[in-house]
């Protein structure tokens, strides 16, 4: 994708995070995102290609980041990739995508349309979420990783009931968002916003695919009915 010449709201639409970018630089991809990052840059002030470049990395994160076969990895390994790729990136998304819906929702509240409620279940969400993954971090990955994942199947069955939770606050935002599908005459920020929402849907069933089906397979394997 290039981003110099391209319009800083078909960038935001484009590529879920970049609206962090443009915020760190007070860039303004909302009501002015029919400038191009070159345009908008110099009447901020800011180095164009610094941010270009900025944009770029995000971009290669997420074209290079296809789930491997970790079917066969050792335990730590897994458990490392686990923290890096979604423990990490969901504390990443999480408050951004919080930050957009508030704003979406104090905008364009008194339409029909608008995913009123959004950004209280999305807090709602993460709370529920660093929880989880912070006994997971402090309880069941050490366990792991010092080998003794055959004391795990208690801490294991845990995981698994909270990941049900996750599911259903996932049915939620569907319907709080028409399947988070935004009305054609959304906003900039309507759209980054739901943009944002598809890759955190992707990354928290990849998460919690990776989880039940893959590590904890290995210790406590489900009952299948």
């Amino acid at each position: 994708m290039e981003f110099m010449d391209q319009s800083l709201g078909q960038t935001a639409r484009r590529l879920p995070g970049a609206t962090r970018i443009f915020d760190a630089h007070q860039l303004d991809f909302c009501c002015n995102g029919n400038r191009t990052l070159r345009t908008a840059a110099a009447q901020a002030g800011a180095d164009a290609n610094a941010i270009a470049e900025e944009l770029k990395a995000l971009q290669a994160r997420g074209l290079t980041d296809e789930t491997p076969d970790w079917s066969a990895a050792p335990d730590a390994d897994l458990v490392d990739y686990i923290l890096q790729r979604y423990h990490a990136v969901h504390r990443e998304q999480i408050p951004e995508l919080i930050r957009l819906a508030r704003r979406v929702e104090q905008v364009h509240g008194e339409r029909e349309t608008c995913p009123n409620g959004l950004a209280d279940h999305l807090t709602e969400m993460a709370q529920e979420l660093e929880s989880h993954m912070r006994k997971e971090e402090l309880v069941l990955f050490p366990l792991i990783v010092r080998g003794d994942g055959g004391m795990a199947a208690m801490p294991i069955n845990v995981m698994r009931s909270e990941h049900e939770e996750h599911g259903e606050a996932l049915q939620r935002l569907y319907e709080l968002t028409n399947n988070i599908t935004p009305p054609r005459d959304a906003c900039t920020t309507w759209r980054a916003l739901y943009t944002g929402l598809r890759a955190f849907r992707d990354d928290l069933m990849a998460h919690i695919h990776t989880e039940n089906n893959i590590l904890f397979e290995r210790f406590a394997p489900a009952e299948i009915h």
